[in-house]
């Protein structure tokens, strides 16, 4: 892409995953099961943390987590925990790693409930993206009401690290919500890819 496009205020041109990952993924309606889980624990490994700083570790954690597989992270015992907690290309943080466990096997419960996570989760918005209008960072949310009827919902079946913060953020990252601002060359080229957008509120 150009680096003279147009994009969302908080890309760092100066990074070119950055300025990748905006062009490429963010807001991008997801719906495979496996990047899902992906988003959902590297979410909970930003909290109180920047977005780039677990962007730059993506791809070591991806190693370090199986490939973000649910069904290998829910069979981590205590000395898996433990080897995690020596990986210097992670973030070491022992209830983070501890709530990626908890998770995945949270992840398969709700797996065995409605067949897929996807079903589940994009069912909160009747599977289409919610749509806002937005022209400034500063209009941005930290979170919605969406968000915390999310988190509420999946604190309710254990899942932890799940605050209503990040859940936002992981709305917006698998393109459950199109935060792209009205100026930003991709906010069309997404929309493109959902029929019939909500509009949000």
């Amino acid at each position: 892409m150009s680096i003279s496009q147009t994009r969302c205020p908080w890309v760092d041109l100066s990074k070119p995953d950055y300025v990748n990952y905006h062009d490429t993924e963010w807001g991008v309606p997801v719906h495979d099961e496996r990047l899902l889980f992906e988003f959902l624990i590297l979410e909970a490994f930003q909290a109180g943390l920047s977005w780039y700083t677990i962007l730059k570790r993506r791809e070591t954690f991806r190693q370090a987590f199986d490939g973000f597989d649910p069904q290998k992270v829910a069979r981590y015992d205590e000395q898996k925990v433990l080897a995690l907690l020596t990986n210097p290309g992670i973030i070491r943080n022992r209830a983070k790693v501890l709530a990626a466990v908890n998770n995945a096997r949270r992840f398969l419960e709700v797996q065995e409930e409605f067949g897929k996570f996807d079903a589940y989760i994009w069912g909160f918005i009747d599977n289409r993206p919610l749509v806002n209008v937005f022209r400034t960072l500063e209009e941005l949310p930290a979170q919605t009401d969406l968000s915390r009827t999310i988190s509420r919902e999946l604190a309710r079946r254990g899942f932890t690290f799940v605050g209503p913060t990040i859940i936002y953020a992981h709305m917006q990252a698998t393109g459950m919500v199109n935060d792209h601002t009205v100026d930003c060359y991709r906010r069309q080229e997404i929309l493109s890819l959902a029929s019939a957008p909500l509009q949000a509120s």
